[in-house]
Formats: structure tokens, C-alpha cells, sequence
């Protein structure tokens, strides 16, 4: 049976609030205001809780991936909260164009749309490879940089304050830095400034070294990196605020940003090409795009640098980071980016590591778990916990595997130090 919503189209920009699942809030958050400064009334949801994968159950079957269940039961949930005029609003949805369900995920929500009896609300595509054609959110030039650039200080304010908060002098600093530069960030976007690409990495460096102001006191602690499936790894939702718990455990976290999976995913792009043929210029299209995208990770990362933090590396280095562990050709589950990725985190100074799985995902279970053994022998420092996200999985059983692997890392450190 066909599940039809109707097509969402540039007239809807005018008067209908679209609704955006929260995944990364600090990025979300940016993404709104670059969103809403170029006339689109948007609001990122903050509705969760055991209610909310629930009602995920009642629409959306229980083999189904664990993202797109609390998806699309924050989707419902909302409707159902009368909060919203049902007939001017729209969700929205990015679909990575893999093999993942997550180019699947509107297709259920859709069907879970129509079931529900919201089959006239529009859905919106945000996706790069051409899908949902007659659907897709109708971006314009300036309207994609000032995304780019909300993600890229998303990534970078995120970064600083995970850096910052385990070491504040007073409590609280920290967020109180990290809210600070949501609201000016934020408002750069409505003024219509400091989104292009040269204007952005000299605003880097003021970022940077107003981040080192923050008075802190460095002790040695326990830094834990966190990699995974993207929607568990960075919701709070998905994961159980883990990110949270992690800080109440006396933690650094580092969490590698969204914008490496935007070049993981052009990589792929690319590498489709050079692997199964297709147009060459298409491949240097975005062969380019990834070296100016890397320019700006890099140039972010130099900066943090500068002013005592620790900044990613190149994603050339997180590719070749690979070497040995897993092909590139293994793309499906967020593949070889969950091995750059640890590898990255060890060599960062992160040897303690949470993969974080949901469940329904095969894919990223395999290429999480099956690469633990081959990088702890290459790197024997390397303190790797898989760490499954479902309905059914409770949150002390996830927390008590956590802090096995945190006695672990415990443990090397007092040996290190010795």
C-alpha cells in the first residue's frame, strides 16, 4: 500500500512552522536561526522521554532502527500536543542518500503520518543526491552557507565547552560561555554577517581566544572520546544523555563534530565513483568540495590549537588513519568513519572510547564492534566499549557497562602517572 502526505513546496516558506527533529543541540540550534534569519519559522523540538519512544512503538515497527522510532515518536508527539496550527506546520528530515534506512526514514514517517491521521501534513527533505524530488526544502545559495556556518560554529562551540567544563573554576561557566555564543552566533545570522567562508575562520580565532579566557584549573582526568551511529552519538535523547552522565563521572568528552560526517559522506560520494564508474567531473566535483570543507575544518582546528585546545585533525589524516583496519569501500553504518574516528581520538590523547550502536542498525554494529581487535593491537592503549541503544535497553545496565570501562581507564591512568 502507498503512504501519501502531500509535497512540500517553496509557497509553504511563507506560513507553515516546520518542525525539526533535535539531534545535536548546540548545532540544531544554530541550524534554526540560520534557517529562521532567511524566512523560514522553524522550531527544533525538544519534546522527549519514555512517552515519546512509545508512541515511536505504536507506528513504526520494532525491528525498526532505533533513531528512526524516537524520530518519528518526537514527530508525533508534537502533533499530538496541540501546540501547533496541524494545518501550517511541516516536518522536516535530512536523508543521508546511502544504504542506511536513513534515507528510508520518510517513508516511514509517512506511513506513520497516515496511520496516525496526519496524513495532510507535509514532510520536507533536506538530502544531497536528488531524492524526494518533488519534495525536497527548497534551499537557496545564501540560505546553505549560513547553514555550513551554523554547523561549523556548532561544531566549534561544542568542542570548547566540552573542553572547558571539566575544568571550571566556577560551576557553570562553561554553559554560560557555550550560551553566550549561541545567542551571538545566532544573531549574526539574522544581521546577515559572518556566514562567508574567509569572514568565518578569522571569527574562529576571536572564538578560540575567548574560550581560553574562561578561568579553569587543569588536572589530569579521565578524556573519553565518543563515536557511533550520528543520531545515538550525539542525542540526548538516543543515547541517554550520555554526554551528561559521562561529565558527572569526572570526564572530558570529546565528541568528533557533525561536519566530519558531511565530509565522510562526500568522501563516499566520491569514492562510489572511483569504485563503480560514473561521471568523472562529478568525482572532481566533489573531490573539490571536500578539500574546501577540510580547509575549514583545519583552519578551526589551528586556532583551538593556538589558544591550548585540543582541535581535530585533518580529515585527510582521519582517512588515512584507516590504513590497515578497513577499506573505504565499507560505507554502510557509518563504516570506516567509526574507525578514522577512534583511531583520530587515540592518537588525540582519547583512548578511552564509547561506540555508541542503536539497535536495528547491523551495519554499524559490524563495523564498530568488528574493528575493536585489530585497532586495540595496533594501538594497545586503546579502551574500546560498545554501548547498545534500544527501547528495552535500560539506562543503569548502559551506565554500569560505562563505568567498567572507566575503572579500566582509571586504571591506566594511576599506572601512567606512576
Amino acid at each position: 500500500m502507498e503512504y501519501l502526505t502531500p509535497n512540500f513546496t517553496k509557497d509553504m516558506l511563507k506560513d507553515y512552522t516546520i518542525l525539526i527533529p533535535n539531534m545535536a543541540p548546540i548545532q540544531f540550534a544554530l541550524i534554526q536561526a540560520a534557517l529562521a534569519s532567511e524566512g523560514c519559522h522553524c522550531e527544533v523540538l525538544k519534546n522527549r522521554g519514555s512517552e515519546v519512544s512509545q508512541l515511536g512503538l505504536r507506528y513504526v515497527h520494532n525491528d525498526t532502527c532505533y533513531p528512526a522510532l524516537l524520530v518519528i515518536g518526537q514527530f508525533l508527539d508534537a502533533l499530538n500536543s496541540g501546540e501547533y496550527d496541524l494545518h501550517h506546520t511541516a516536518l522536516l528530515i535530512s536523508q543521508s542518500g546511502g544504504g542506511c534506512r536513513a534515507s528510508n526514514y520518510i517513508k516511514l514517517l509517512r506511513k506513520a503520518l497516515v496511520k496516525a491521521g496526519y496524513g495532510y501534513i507535509p514532510v520536507a527533505s533536506i538530502n544531497p543526491t536528488g531524492l524526494e524530488k518533488g519534495s525536497q526544502m527548497p534551499f537557496t545559495l545564501k540560505m546553505g552557507e549560513k547553514v555550513l556556518a551554523a554547523a561549523e560554529y556548532g561544531d566549534m562551540i561544542d568542542a570548547l565547552r566540552n573542553q572547558i567544563r571539566p575544568y571550571e573554576n566556577e560551576p557553570g561557566a562553561a554553559d554560560a560561555w557555550c550560551d553566550k555564543w549561541i545567542n551571538t552566533i545566532s544573531g549574526w545570522m539574522y544581521d546577515n554577517k559572518n556566514y562567508m567562508i574567509p569572514v568565518m575562520k578569522k571569527k574562529f580565532r576571536e572564538i578560540a581566544r575567548d574560550a581560553a579566557k574562561v578561568p579553569i584549573t587543569r588536572v589530569q582526568k579521565v578524556k573519553v572520546g565518543v563515536v557511533g551511529e550520528i543520531y545515538v552519538k550525539f542525542s540526548p535523547m538516543g543515547n541517554n544523555d550520555l554526554k551528561k552522565f559521562l561529565e558527572s563521572q569526572d570526564c572530558e568528552v570529546n565528541m568528533p563534530g557533525i561536519m566530519g560526517y558531511a565530509n565522510y559522506c562526500i568522501k563516499n560520494f566520491q569514492m562510489d565513483i572511483q569504485l563503480y564508474g560514473g561521471n568523472k567531473l562529478v568525482e572532481l566535483g566533489w573531490k573539490a568540495a571536500l578539500k574546501v570543507m577540510d580547509d575549514i575544518g583545519v583552519s578551526m582546528s589551528k586556532e583551538m590549537r593556538a589558544c591550548g585546545f585540543y582541535g581535530e585533525e585533518s580529515f585527510y589524516d582521519l582517512i588515512k588513519g584507516t590504513d590497515g583496519i578497513i577499506h573505504l569501500g565499507a560505507k554502510m553504518g557509518e563504516g570506516w568513519l567509526l574507525s578514522g574516528e577512534m583511531v583520530s581520538l587515540i592518537k588525540g590523547g582519547y583512548p578511552n572510547i564509547i561506540c555508541a550502536q542503536p539497535f536495528g542498525c547491523l551495519p554499524n554494529h559490524i563495523m564498530g564492534k568488528g574493528v575493536i581487535n585489530t585497532i586495540r593491537a595496533k594501538y594497545p592503549q586503546a579502551n574500546i566499549s560498545a554501548i547498545d541503544y534500544d527501547p528495552s535497553a535500560t539506562k543503569v545496565n548502559q551506565e554500569n557497562r560505562i563505568k567498567l570501562m572507566l575503572a579500566v581507564a582509571k586504571e591506566n591512568l594511576a599506572k601512567q602517572n606512576a
